[in-house]
């Protein structure tokens, strides 16, 4: 018999996502590696996806993500009319073997709730678990739903009510990866880069002032808050400081970013997002959280690009130091790392993206974990085709 899994990518972005969009982008990478290995989807997520897969459902014609700059009363309803279709779709049909889940807190909380009435379910954790502590405290999804991660290490933080539920973990992983260490060898130039959304956590503040006190040109890459360009930002006016991604912006980062020696490009996607990684020198990550996945990490691998980095969350789980990148506990020890980084060879970097991250690498893990949940929901095993 062939396994049916519903995946559930939310309401906020297509699949795949128009510019950044780290869930949805792992989705988009790891739906076409379960198909080749006989998995059906259905995908849940907005109308306006592209993802090829044997179904699609949706609430919402397009991505719902610029919304969530406006108050929580505004907007506390999306996810939950997402999720309720799910749910209508789930009680309609009985051919969904499982449910795979990647809406946070929501998304969660209502498989739970549907009790024996529902599907088995795994739920993947892609964010940091401090946060929700009355949800995750208390989680009691019996013996249907269950949850992964997408390190070791951002479980081992977890509330023991989460970790109970716990199937394991899974990197991520990315299609550059694959035949990474069959590619030329990418020409460096002398910048650094910072990939990703712009925000406390990520440090682009720390990576902007190391750049001007050790001299090094550095790159910012990413949205910040909904505003994917500076000119959209600066259109947006004083209305966009409502957003606490943008306030951190204008007041840590905008005054230290010149225009020279650092430069905010926005929303980089495809080849130019590709090109700019693989000719930067180092990829720069001056974290200020406990990075959970670390999705820019693989890919700067991939690309040939060794990683510098506060070695928090996964990141010495993805990164051996010496060898792919340089890792430390001082923000201020960065400086230092960037100088050794041209040390390391892009072309290790790359052998071991081919080795670790691959898609097919997670999709396989990922079918060991969809079978191990029906295990323990007591579901009849069956198998891809």
């Amino acid at each position: 018999m062939t396994l049916t899994v519903l995946m559930n990518a939310g309401p906020w972005l297509s699949v795949p996502p128009p510019g950044y969009g780290g869930i949805e982008n792992i989705i988009a990478t790891l739906v076409p590696e379960l198909r080749r290995l006989g998995v059906r989807v259905v995908l849940a997520s907005v109308d306006s996806s592209t993802l090829p897969v044997d179904e699609k459902m949706s609430v919402f014609a397009d991505g719902q993500f610029a919304a969530l700059q406006r108050p929580y009363n505004q907007v506390c309803g999306i996810a939950q009319a997402h999720l309720a279709g799910v749910v209508r779709e789930l009680h309609a049909r009985d051919d969904i073997d499982l449910v795979h889940d990647h809406v946070e807190a929501v998304g969660l909380a209502t498989l739970a709730a549907m009790g024996p009435a529902g599907p088995p379910a795994l739920h993947t954790l892609h964010w940091d678990l401090a946060k929700h502590p009355a949800l995750y405290g208390s989680l009691d999804g019996g013996a249907r739903v269950r949850v992964n991660g997408v390190s070791a290490s951002q479980l081992a933080r977890a509330p023991q009510a989460l970790r109970e539920h716990s199937v394991g973990h899974v990197h991520l992983s990315t299609p550059l990866a694959v035949d990474a260490d069959r590619r030329p060898r990418p020409e460096k130039g002398e910048h650094l880069l910072i990939l990703g959304r712009i925000n406390p956590g990520k440090g682009q503040d720390v990576g902007a002032r190391l750049a001007h006190k050790v001299g090094f040109p550095l790159v910012l890459a990413g949205p910040v808050g909904p505003y994917h360009r500076p000119a959209e930002l600066a259109a947006a006016g004083d209305e966009a400081r409502q957003n606490p991604d943008v306030r951190f912006f204008l007041d840590e980062v905008a005054p230290h970013v010149d225009g020279d020696l650092v430069r905010w490009v926005g929303t980089v996607a495809g080849q130019e997002r590709d090109d700019l990684l693989a000719s930067a020198r180092a990829s720069l990550f001056p974290l200020r959280w406990e990075e959970p996945g670390g999705t820019a990490v693989v890919e700067s691998l991939a690309l040939g690009t060794p990683v510098v980095a506060t070695g928090r969350g996964c990141l010495p789980e993805l990164i051996e130091h010496g060898r792919t990148g340089l890792l430390t506990a001082d923000e201020e020890e960065l400086g230092e790392l960037v100088l050794a980084a041209d040390l390391l060879d892009p072309d290790e970097c790359r052998r071991v993206a081919a080795q670790r991250f691959t898609p097919a690498v997670m999709a396989e893990r990922y079918v060991e974990l969809y079978q191990r949940v029906r295990q323990l929901a007591g579901a009849p095993r069956l198998q891809p085709v």
